[in-house]
């Protein structure tokens, strides 16, 4: 493991936290299908702190990443880079809890213009 507490996470060390988790047996009635991402991203809170990321999964209304650090619920912004293009993200984190080696996971739902405004 890496000597830097924030430090994005690896492929490995995120493939092994989610091997450690695996599927949940309970049936979470969720709205969307969500489909496996594991691609680096960072979170911008709103005083301006980075944090480097993984993602873990999206849905059209949302996306779970994995962290070193803990993040406060609130509002942030997600980057996400592929090898043509950048895209960035206004993300409302809903929950956030430590999981195995120091890091976190947490889940948040993409905020539209008006939700973003109304908080």
């Amino acid at each position: 493991m890496s000597t830097d507490p924030w430090k994005r996470p690896s492929i490995d060390e995120l493939r092994a936290v989610l091997e450690s988790i695996g599927k949940s047996e309970v049936e979470h009635d969720r709205v969307a299908e969500r489909l496996e991402l594991s691609v680096p991203a960072e979170i911008v809170t709103l005083r301006g702190n980075v944090v480097s990321a993984m993602t873990r999964e999206i849905s059209r209304f949302g996306i779970g990443m994995l962290h070193r650090g803990n993040v406060s619920p609130g509002d942030v912004t997600v980057r996400m880079a592929s090898e043509s293009r950048q895209f960035e993200y206004r993300v409302r984190i809903e929950w956030c809890q430590p999981c195995e080696n120091g890091m976190f996971m947490s889940g948040g739902r993409f905020l539209t213009s008006e939700t973003a405004q109304s908080r």
